[in-house]
């Protein structure tokens, strides 16, 4: 049995539950293929799934290979899974609980990638799929299942946390359109969040953001909790407001005449491609606060959990 150096979870809890070791080196399947990771991504979920967050929605064997998001070479093809062939590079997701991308080699879906530009260095394309799609799916929507937030000149969107990685792509994804960004913020990420492209950026931690912001057409949270809750306040009638990190209330929602955007990422190749362009276009800067070897993957979480990180962070894996 070939064998590789993986980041495994143990047990669920947190992140001393994560141990740098060897492990058996995944097989793909007819559609899958096998993938030599050279980054990986780290998204919020990624701890919250090591947490325990999922285990009754996802029935897994530990130990099992955390991670979603990666960018390397393909090395190996499923037997039908005829869009790739070996040294192709691509960047794309696994799935949770599945053979994830915190590793030296990781097996997904052949459907589940995009090929990778050479524009864009390894590093930075594992940093865009889940916040990415996320950020795409929320503005524009999933294709034939709902509409999205719909930024375009006139309309007043207001992101919540957007100095993270999901944050920091929807608001250059909103200004683009021709969108009023509003954002909310600690203060001292004001001048970061202004140079993706905020039109106001309001303290969260000094102010109220209904005393600032007024009326809005759409809001994007990527906060939660009572700032959810308040964010039905500003929002105008007919407006729009999608939640990463919890669900508004349909009552009151409805009682004020606004749209709920459904949000639960989807792998969509082409959408991944469509980012991937914006990028080449210096349209789209992908924001990498920091890039950790495999082994430091502990901290990597520890910090994503913090809720403190501007942008992404990035796990390489050289070799």
């Amino acid at each position: 049995m070939e064998t590789m150096m993986a980041i495994r979870l143990q047990d669920y809890g947190g992140p001393e539950s994560l141990v740098y070791e060897s492990a058996p080196r995944p097989t793909p399947g007819d559609h899958e293929i096998l993938v030599r990771v050279r980054a990986a991504g780290v998204n919020p979920v990624d701890w919250k799934f090591c947490a325990g967050w999922m285990r009754e929605r996802l029935l897994v064997d530990l130990p099992v290979v955390p991670g979603l998001d990666l960018s390397g070479t393909v090395v190996a093809v499923g037997r039908l899974a005829r869009n790739w062939r070996v040294g192709d590079e691509v960047f794309g997701r696994t799935s949770l609980g599945g053979h994830g991308a915190f590793a030296e080699y990781a097996v997904a879906p052949a459907d589940a990638f995009a090929r990778k530009p050479p524009h864009l260095d390894h590093v930075h394309a594992a940093a865009i799929p889940t916040a990415g799609l996320t950020a795409w799916q929320a503005l524009f929507g999933q294709e034939g299942a709902n509409r999205g937030l719909e930024p375009a000149p006139g309309r007043r969107i207001l992101v919540h946390g957007g100095a993270g990685g999901v944050g920091s792509f929807a608001v250059q994804l909103a200004k683009w359109k021709g969108a009023q960004v509003l954002v909310t913020g600690r203060a001292e990420n004001g001048p970061f969040l202004r140079g993706l492209g905020a039109d106001v950026v309001i303290d969260r931690e000094s102010a109220r953001f209904e005393d600032i912001a007024g009326v809005v057409d759409a809001v994007l949270d990527l906060v939660g909790g009572e700032t959810l809750d308040r964010s039905l306040q500003v929002l105008s009638r007919g407006g729009a407001i999608a939640s990463a990190v919890g669900s508004p209330s349909v009552e009151q929602a409805a009682e004020r005449g606004v749209r709920i955007v459904p949000l639960w990422a989807r792998t969509v190749p082409a959408q991944l491609e469509r980012l991937a362009t914006l990028v080449g276009d210096k349209v789209l800067r992908v924001v990498v606060s920091e890039v950790l070897p495999l082994a430091h993957a502990r901290r990597a979480l520890e910090l994503s959990r913090g809720g403190q990180v501007r942008g992404k962070l990035v796990l390489e894996i050289g070799g």
